[in-house]
């Protein structure tokens, strides 16, 4: 009798074995999902511990090829440290960008973090909660490892326990997949609008690397355009921009506007350039205005000003930027959508698309036909124009795509020029740069110039950053915490190198003839070892209220300055403008030859319906805001009257934009559109 019972919980051992992959599985997403959105009561929670019961029978299924008892314990422990490391090395990477970084950007950008942050990255690892997370994350694989022998002395799969674990694996496969299908919100996500930031958030790290690596190697991308013309009850006015009243008169005869449209070849194709023709061809060209050509001929200094935020600007702390701000267009809803760092934010201020390709976004242009790019569009004004970065020029491989923007005289970081302007210390100083480069192009009338800082950068104290020790004195007595000090004090160098340009330009009485033009990579992420909304407090500190959703942590500020703007009448724009909006606004006021229809922005001066979005499908317009992870529309206030159709219409619109920059980047479609044909 003994025996046989014996016998029995033998056999009955395989199929612990499978629990032990599932539950080691799932204790990982739980481990993951805490650490980085803290939320575990939801029905996403019940898909990917369904998901994670299917990996782990695959898991078995998978080691049990290997059917030696001994070496069956040794493979599982090996397996479930490669998974432990996989989950560490995303949790450190969201630790210190706040964002996942999909298969692209980790094979693509883990050289250059790794030999640039190699000191942010070692204390990360080494603090507290970076010692927490690897032993919670060990804990499996030391617990298998001491007491699996003892546990499953002679183990061994057999036919049972095979087909059982197949069973687990398509059936809980297949549950969470009708769970995922029968939710509104969830559904979207699995395919049509998938990003893999919300994959990771709802479905799991294993699924979101699953499902990134299947869009990856896909021929089309999820989903296909909507091609619709809207309802006329959809076709909202955008809000106006609005302009102090002037004392001059007005004509009696409205003038008559042309479009922002090129004569373009856009013939039915098949393929991703034929739906790409057909989808430029729906759409209808944006409006000139009695903004366009307002800057034309003038000089052109573009900046991508690295962490900055709308906070950094104020009257007293920093009054140069206060004054670009102020005695500019002013931009009252601005937003810059995070999702690749700063890499994807640069990506978005120069080529007005959204970094859809992850951190590989920028690099995989280094080869395109940027045809687009104000480099190139006022290259072929016959502008002088030259790209700058006070940091590595090989970080993101900035060696090989900013030499292919357009500028004339491409690119100089440090280790191809920029070495003899700036000091080699963490961060490099802006105002360094300026005074290094100016003297360089100021002569070169008309200039096109393009700066992409690096002041700003995190960390944030005096041990760990230059520029926050430099300034330090000018923010000690501010009334707030030690890190928003340091933050401000980073970014107190950014105001010094702007004081110093726009005194040059004053003093060379050019300043009337340029346009200074600030925007932001992303936001301050470096204020917070957490990311999770309702946690940040630094940042929430800065902003002044309580950051819980992308649109509130991706506010920001734009500034667009020309020194003949100061006397005129205030140009106030109203209406939610993002990143995407940057390129065809400068188009339109330089009065290049662009067609509207080839951004998914819009030149905020016209006539264009308003719309910011970001990758996770959330989007803003004047009358109210969408968020894709509770598929609610909010609208801007009690009496905003919502046409019918216009969620889903607007829905649409936003996968259709992000569909088209995933398109137009994989397919080089401006070398296609523009490339002189032989």
């Amino acid at each position: 009798m003994k025996g046989n019972i014996e016998k029995i919980k033998e056999s009955g051992k395989p199929i612990v074995y499978i629990a032990v992959f599932s539950l080691v599985v799932f204790y990982y997403e739980c481990v993951f999902r805490l650490s980085t959105s803290g939320d575990l009561f939801s029905l996403a929670t019940l898909c990917q511990m369904l998901f994670s019961f299917a990996y782990g029978a695959l898991g078995y299924l998978l080691v049990t090829l290997i059917n030696k008892p001994k070496a069956l314990r040794i493979t599982t422990a090996v397996v479930m440290g490669l998974c432990a490391v996989v989950y560490l090395v995303e949790y450190f990477i969201y630790r210190q960008f706040k964002v996942f970084y999909d298969v692209s950007t980790v094979l693509l950008g883990a050289g250059d973090a790794v030999g640039g942050f190699s000191d942010v990255i070692f204390s990360l690892i080494f603090s507290w909660d970076g010692l927490l997370k690897i032993s919670l994350f060990a804990l499996p694989v030391v617990l298998f490892s001491v007491f699996g022998k003892k546990l499953f002395p002679q183990i061994k799969a057999t036919l049972v326990s095979r087909c059982v674990a197949g069973f687990l694996m398509l059936s809980c496969y297949g549950i969470s997949l009708l769970a995922i299908h029968g939710s509104p919100v969830l559904q979207p996500m699995y395919k049509d609008q998938y990003n893999y930031q919300s994959a990771v958030q709802n479905f799991g790290l294993i699924t979101g690397l699953r499902l990134d690596v299947k869009y990856l190697s896909a021929q089309t991308p999820a989903g296909g355009f909507e091609l619709q013309t809207p309802p006329p009850s959809t076709q909202t006015p955008t809000e106006p921009t609005e302009i102090v009243e002037s004392t001059e008169p007005t004509e009696t005869q409205p003038k008559e506007y042309g479009y922002n449209q090129l004569e373009l070849s856009l013939p039915e194709e098949k393929g991703q350039i034929g739906e790409l023709n057909a989808y430029v061809r729906s759409l209808t060209a944006s409006r000139q205005n009695e903004y366009t050509g307002m800057f034309a001929g003038k000089n052109l200094v573009l900046i991508t000003a690295e962490a900055f935020t709308a906070e950094v600007i104020d009257a007293e702390l920093t009054p140069t930027l206060y004054r670009l701000a102020t005695k500019g267009i002013q931009f009252k809803d601005y937003y810059q959508p995070n999702n690749a760092g700063t890499t994807g934010g640069e990506y978005q201020n120069i080529f007005g698309m959204l970094a859809t390709d992850g951190g590989a976004s920028f690099k995989n242009t280094a080869k395109h036909y940027n045809y687009m790019t104000m480099g190139s569009q006022l290259d072929r004004l016959g502008y002088y124009g030259k790209a700058f970065h006070n940091n590595s020029h090989t970080f993101y491989s900035r060696h090989k795509t900013h030499i292919n923007l357009g500028y004339s005289d491409g690119f100089m970081g440090y280790g191809n020029g920029m070495e003899e302007y700036v000091r080699k210390i963490w961060p490099q100083s802006d105002l360094e740069m300026l005074q290094g480069t100016l003297p360089t192009y100021i002569d070169k009338q008309p200039f096109n110039v393009y700066y992409m800082t690096v002041s700003g950068h995190s960390e944030y104290t005096r041990m760990g950053n230059n520029m926050t020790k430099k300034n330090w004195d000018a923010v000690a007595e501010l009334e707030c915490s030690d890190m928003v000090k340091g933050y401000l004090a980073a970014n107190l160098e950014l105001e010094h190198a702007m004081a110093y340009l726009v005194a040059e330009l004053e003093a060379k009485g050019i300043a009337d003839d340029t346009v200074i033009c600030i925007a932001s990579d992303h936001f301050p992420y470096g204020l917070d070892t957490d990311g999770r909304f309702g946690k940040m407090t630094n940042l929430s500190e800065l902003y002044g209220y309580k950051v819980v959703d992308y649109f509130g942590r991706d506010h920001n500020a734009l500034i667009l300055w020309s020194g003949c703007l100061e006397d005129e009448e205030p140009i106030v724009v109203q209406s939610p403008t993002s990143s995407l909006d940057i390129l065809p606004t400068l188009s339109n006021l330089f009065g290049t030859k662009y067609d509207s229809r080839l951004f998914p922005g819009r030149d905020v001066l016209s006539d264009a319906e308003a719309l910011v979005f970001n990758m996770n499908y959330d989007w803003k317009t004047d009358l109210g805001t969408y968020y894709a992870n509770t598929g609610k529309f909010v609208p801007k206030s009690e009496d905003t009257q919502i046409p019918e159709g216009y969620v889903d219409y607007m829905k649409a619109a936003v996968r259709n934009k992000i569909r088209y920059c995933t398109l137009a980047l994989k397919n080089d479609y401006f070398r296609y559109l523009f490339e002189p044909k032989e």
